[in-house]
């Protein structure tokens, strides 16, 4: 009994810790894309007009991996998604480093949020604390800053906006936190739809503490 018990047990290990190896791989690899095609994007100069498609069509093929994580189409639809994110940045990391300080805010933006991701990360690996208690309030956040977001884009308050991009890394700091530990503690098997959770907490920290740091240099 204690011998059969224990076999599972090590199966599972096994299994966690494959899903959790392929995760991290492809979140590096996807990562690395998307900031190639967001070079790419950048040094072409593309306009808010084109971003905001892209980014339309990135939420589009969000939908597509979804359905294609469990086949092997799920890894290509996985990199048209990422790339189509990255690219979506271009406008705005061409109106950064329009700014006297831009390069720099760029560098200390994408710096903040690899330190975030890896310690928290590190920390859940660590100590394997199951965060699953935090979904409903991260989603409830979600929800509040999406409404706050659609207010702010007719108020326009600069402080408004700062207060939300604290905010949406509060959160996705949690959901960094949220989604490791359901690797870790199995909760979450699909390494497809793993990278694609963690990479948009990733993706939106960057974005955000972008804003918070353009704000406060303004």
């Amino acid at each position: 009994m204690n011998s059969t018990f224990n076999t599972q047990t090590k199966s599972t290990g096994i299994s966690i810790n494959k899903v959790l190896k392929n995760t991290y791989m492809l979140l590096g690899m996807t990562l690395a894309f998307s900031a190639f095609t967001a070079t790419i994007a950048t040094m072409i100069g593309i306009g808010p007009i084109a971003s905001l498609v892209l980014m339309l069509v990135a939420f589009a093929l969000l939908f597509v991996v979804s359905k294609t994580a469990d086949t092997s189409k799920g890894l290509f639809w996985v990199f048209m998604f990422t790339g189509a994110m990255g690219a979506s940045l271009g406008n705005m990391l061409n109106h950064y480093l329009t700014m006297p300080n831009g390069p720099a805010l760029i560098m200390q933006s994408l710096g903040t949020t690899a330190l975030i991701f890896f310690a928290l990360s590190a920390y859940v690996l660590s100590t394997k604390k199951d965060f699953s208690f935090m979904g409903g309030f991260l989603m409830a956040g979600m929800i509040a800053v999406v409404v706050a977001m659609i207010a702010n884009i007719f108020l326009q308050i600069p402080l408004m906006q700062l207060v939300i991009s604290s905010v949406v890394v509060l959160i996705m700091s949690g959901l960094i936190l949220f989604d490791t530990s359901r690797i870790v503690n199995g909760g979450e098997t699909n390494y497809i739809r793993a990278t694609v959770s963690l990479y948009l907490n990733i993706f939106n920290i960057f974005v955000h503490l972008l804003s918070i740091l353009g704000i406060m240099d303004d």
